[in-house]
């Protein structure tokens, strides 16, 4: 088998070039990269497989080993297509994307849905959502002690100013509005 180590952009379209299996070895942002790659690319026939070092958002949301056993499974493994949660920038989500407040303020001001169902609508200190195996595909929940989660195809917000969270990294710059949604191809997860 093959490696690459991926530095950016770049190195990332040439280590994808004509292979049809790709093993992820780092974080579950390094997951999200390399698919949002495959997505943009429409590459979505080359199968995946996860080998982060410890669990993860990721591996717990795909049942997926960590370490050796995810290395072994890499290579053994089967594909099978799951769902894949994008944005509405192309940005593929593996683990938990959040909507928090920009530098400043305590609460977000605005309102959020999931499908019909409306998540807020006034001040909420955060959203989170995370993929699901099951359909429809997303779930969401405000940030706090007790959560209520909320499951749909898409989650969009429309607010007076939200900074986004995918897997972790901030997004450049604060938004007004966003939305996460399952796309309409799943991606072949090795498992």
């Amino acid at each position: 088998m093959r490696a690459h180590r991926i530095a950016g952009e770049p190195d990332l379209d040439a280590a994808i070039g004509p292979f049809p299996r790709l093993v992820v070895v780092g974080a579950d942002a390094d997951l999200a990269a390399v698919l949002t790659r495959l997505l943009r690319a429409e590459r979505l026939d080359v199968e995946v497989a996860y080998v982060p070092r410890r669990r993860t958002r990721a591996t717990r949301i795909y049942r997926l080993p960590a370490g050796r056993r995810a290395a072994r499974r890499a290579v053994r493994g089967s594909a099978q297509r799951v769902t894949l949660i994008r944005d509405e920038t192309g940005s593929v989500v593996v683990g938990r994307a959040a909507w928090v407040p920009p530098d400043g303020e305590r609460v977000i001001h605005g309102e959020a849905v999931v499908d019909d169902t409306m998540l807020f609508d006034g001040d909420a200190a955060g959203v989170l959502v995370e993929p699901t195996l099951a359909m429809p595909g997303l779930r969401a929940s405000l940030q706090g002690r007790w959560r209520r989660w909320v499951t749909g195809r898409a989650a969009q917000l429309g607010s007076t100013g939200v900074v986004v969270l995918r897997d972790g990294v901030p997004a450049p710059r604060p938004g007004r509005r966003s939305a996460f949604y399952r796309n309409i191809e799943g991606w072949l997860l090795v498992r």
